[in-house]
């Protein structure tokens, strides 16, 4: 338990992480990679060029800070977090060296007005919180490993099939390498591929959507190519599965994980809404929804630049034909309405009013993921539309971030 003083001096803290919080950060990650350079075989470079980690930690910080006196308010987050620290291998021994530098760097940005007693403040009240986060995360690693196929650290896998989806899509069929069974997933999560390209000096992690549904003796992840390069770090992984990666060749997972899933207990209409390669958790949703629920009405609908580029378009389609519940549409920046697709132009709550009944707007659980800017739309329209908190999910490709 923490003491009231310290509770009352974390939180006089707020307006400064407020104003600091991404700087403070941005210096955590810079001198803790410089004495622990180990820790770069963890972290997504990635994430770290572009500031999306730094943002997404600031963000957590603030908000530790704001509800130091009722940290179970942040359970939801630390579970999101936790999922992808435990699909990291983020061990508790790495907390004290996550804590070491995060107070150093609060010093560092800081300077005279992080005085001592703040210093000691938060280092108390950092243990309290890191072990919130130990608990929860030993909690997940039992369960991934205890589970019937489930595994712990990195199990190796055989890429089956290699299938190129589009100019710049690919699916992987994975089947692991002692041909055991494979750990259940829920329909939403991802696994984690971990590599090391030729002469890079450190592994790289990614998490990828599965695709397909849950049932199956293999794993499918459909990765889209990132563009390559210093000023596309995202790039290093998906180009090198997509340029080195061949069928016979093994990769590194570990179990899947994540708090994006469908929610199979409701029995109410159920929307998916991508953009791009934001299908892969919503093609793994619509496979569970058509197999499983054929009384739930389910209506997905795809944005694309063009046909071109639309990934699994004939497995969707299929699906579609095949359940007389489910009902596949698709719109498409450069598109012959009729022919290549339902709409042309941008998904729009105007138009969502045209293929949504009054019912389904009023009573539907609406699903979505794709490129940040998408998502901000299509967050936007549904409450335009007045569509509820409770019933919006979505995912964010990488660090959690807003939609505001």
């Amino acid at each position: 338990m923490l003491s009231s003083r310290t509770i009352e001096i974390v939180k006089s803290t707020v307006p400064v992480l407020g104003e600091h919080g991404t700087a403070i950060t941005k210096r955590f990650y810079t001198i803790m990679f410089e004495n622990h350079p180990e820790l770069l075989n963890i972290f997504n470079h990635a994430n770290q060029t572009q500031h999306r980690q730094p943002t997404a930690l600031a963000n957590v910080v603030y908000a530790a800070a704001a509800n130091i006196d009722k940290l179970e308010t942040l359970l939801p987050v630390v579970k999101q977090i936790g999922h992808k620290h435990r699909a990291l291998n983020v061990k508790p021994e790495h907390y004290p060296i996550v804590g070491k530098y995060l107070l150093m760097a609060i010093k560092d940005v800081l300077g005279d007005a992080a005085t001592d007693e703040i210093i000691s403040a938060w280092g108390e009240a950092y243990g309290v919180i890191a072990n919130v986060f130990i608990q929860v995360e030993d909690d997940m690693y039992k369960e991934a490993e205890q589970q019937p196929g489930g595994w712990s650290d990195y199990r190796p896998f055989i890429v089956m099939r290699k299938v190129q989806e589009t100019e710049l899509i690919t699916s992987f069929y994975l089947k692991p390498h002692d041909n055991g069974p494979i750990a259940h997933f829920v329909p939403g999560q991802y696994i984690t591929v971990r590599v090391q390209p030729e002469g890079s000096a450190n592994t790289h992690h990614r998490h990828y959507s599965l695709s397909l549904a849950p049932g199956e003796d293999l794993y499918r992840i459909t990765v889209k190519r990132e563009g390559a390069g210093d000023n596309h770090p995202g790039g290093i992984v998906s180009c090198y599965l997509h340029d080195a990666v061949h069928v016979g060749d093994t990769l590194e997972l570990t179990p899947p994980a994540g708090d994006f899933i469908l929610n199979q207990d409701k029995d109410n209409p159920v929307v998916l809404i991508s953009g791009g390669v934001g299908l892969t958790p919503m093609v793994s949703m619509l496979h569970a929804l058509a197999a499983q629920e054929p009384a739930r009405e389910t209506i997905y609908i795809h944005a694309a630049k063009n046909r071109d580029q639309h990934a699994l378009r004939s497995e969707v389609d299929k699906l579609s034909k095949e359940n007389a519940h489910v009902n596949a549409l698709t719109c498409y920046e450069e598109g012959t309405v009729g022919t290549d697709c339902d709409h042309e132009g941008y998904i729009t709550a105007d138009w969502l009013k045209t293929v949504l009944s009054t019912d389904q707007l009023a009573e539907a659980d609406f699903y979505f993921c794709g490129p940040v800017p998408f998502m901000k739309s299509i967050h936007a329209q549904l409450q335009q539309l007045g569509v509820t908190t409770e019933r919006i999910h979505y995912e964010f490709f990488g660090p959690s971030g807003t939609l505001a």
